[in-house]
């Protein structure tokens, strides 16, 4: 999991992207982020790179809300 909660573009792709280095394909990780960009910035950012969004999901947590954006990594 990746918690860019707080973070504007293109911080949470960065640290998407390096969590997935560290990932074998067919692996799962999720990225939390409240910027509003980041709904567009990681499925773009997955397609270029060979990955697929899983899901996506709004998040009304007690601390705040936010996206869970989930990426199966490729190979």
């Amino acid at each position: 999991m990746v918690d860019a909660r707080g973070l504007r573009c293109p911080i949470p792709v960065i640290r998407l992207a390096r969590r997935a280095q560290d990932l074998d394909p067919g692996e799962l990780v999720t990225v939390w982020s409240t910027d509003p960009a980041a709904v567009h910035d990681v499925p773009a950012w997955a397609r270029m790179r060979g990955h697929a969004i899983e899901g996506s999901v709004d998040v009304d947590a007690a601390d705040g809300a936010f996206t869970a954006i989930t990426v199966r990594v490729g190979g």
